[in-house]
C-alpha cells in the first residue's frame, strides 16, 4: 500500500494533466475555475476568500476540516507547481516533465521509519548582501551597529521585521500560549535560517497536531493585522509568512525530522517531450 499522499498546489487549471503525470494529487487555489478533477480550498466551511492573504493555508484549512479523515496513507506531503521535493541534489537541467519525474520524490526515503517529518533544507537569511539589509532596515541597523558586522545578529526576527513590518512578528507571537510564546521567541531570536516555502511532509497524526495549533493562532492574528489591500506583498500575505516561520519552529521542536532539497522549476514551462 502507498505510504505517501503528495498534494501539488497550483493556481493554474492547465496544470491538471502535468500534475497527474507526476503521480501527485492536484489542488487548485485562487480565483480560477477548477473542474471536479481537482481538490480545492472551496469545501464546505472554508476560508477560500482569504487565499490572497493566507496562501496555501486556505487548502490546509480544508484538509483540517474535511479531508483528514479520508486520507488513507500514513504520510502526507505538500509541494507546489514550481517547487518540488528532490530525492537528492542535482546539477543537471530539467528539460521536460519526464526529467522532472525522474528526480522528484515519488515515495518516502529509506530512512524514514525512525522519523516523523521532513522539512526543506534551511534558508539562511543572514547571507543577503549588506546593501539589501541597509535599504530595507537602515534605522534599525544604525541603532544597533553590530548588525553591520555580525551576520549572526541578522536573525529571523530581524529579517521578518525588515520584510513584513517592524514588530509584527512579536505582536503575533504574543498571541500564542505561554509555552509556544517563550520557545518561538527564543527560536526567532537565536536562529539565522528557517525551512522555507511552507512545504513539509509528515505523518498524519503529526499533521493533526500541527493544524490544531496553527489555525487557532492565525485566526487570533486576524484581530491585529486584518486583511489589508496593500500592494506590499510581504505585509498582505503576512499570515502565510507567519506560518512559514512557525512551521520551522514547530516541526523541528516537536518531531523527529530530517531535511531534503527543494527544486525550483515551473511546470508551466515543461512538456512531456523535450
Amino acid at each position: 500500500m502507498k505510504k505517501l499522499s503528495m498534494y501539488c498546489l497550483t493556481l493554474n487549471p492547465n496544470h491538471l494533466e502535468k500534475i497527474k503525470y507526476l503521480n501527485y494529487i492536484p489542488v487548485g487555489l485562487g480565483e480560477n475555475n477548477f473542474s471536479s478533477n481537482w481538490l480545492t480550498d472551496k469545501t464546505e466551511d472554508n476560508i477560500a476568500k482569504k487565499n490572497s492573504f493566507y496562501g496555501e493555508y486556505t487548502f490546509h484549512y480544508s484538509i483540517w476540516k474535511h479531508i483528514l479523515n479520508t486520507i488513507e496513507t500514513e504520510w502526507v506531503g505538500f509541494c507546489q507547481y514550481r517547487k518540488f521535493w528532490l530525492k537528492k541534489k542535482i546539477n543537471s537541467n530539467i528539460k521536460n516533465l519526464n526529467d522532472l519525474k525522474n528526480h522528484i520524490l515519488a515515495d518516502l526515503p529509506e530512512n524514514i521509519n525512525s522519523l516523523e517529518s521532513i522539512v526543506g533544507e534551511p534558508f539562511f537569511i543572514n547571507q543577503f548582501r549588506l546593501s539589501k539589509f541597509v535599504k530595507r532596515n537602515l534605522l534599525t541597523m544604525v541603532k544597533s551597529p553590530s548588525l553591520f558586522f555580525s551576520k549572526n545578529k541578522r536573525n529571523i526576527k530581524f529579517h521578518f521585521d525588515m520584510w513584513h513590518g517592524k514588530g509584527n512578528l512579536e505582536k503575533a507571537i504574543n498571541l500564542l500560549d505561554e509555552k509556544n510564546k517563550n520557545d518561538f521567541t527564543k527560536f526567532v531570536n537565536e536562529n539565522v535560517s528557517f525551512n522555507p516555502h511552507n512545504m513539509f511532509i509528515c505523518k498524519k497524526e503529526v499533521l493533526i497536531n500541527y493544524y490544531n495549533v496553527i489555525f487557532p493562532w492565525l485566526e487570533k492574528c486576524e484581530s491585529i493585522f486584518g486583511f489589508t489591500k496593500s500592494n506590499d506583498y510581504g505585509q498582505k500575505r503576512i499570515y502565510g509568512f507567519l506560518a512559514e516561520r512557525f512551521l520551522s519552529y514547530w516541526f523541528t521542536k516537536n518531531t523527529k525530522f530530517t531535511t531534503m532539497p527543494i527544486l525550483f522549476k515551473d511546470i508551466t514551462d515543461l512538456n512531456l517531450d523535450a
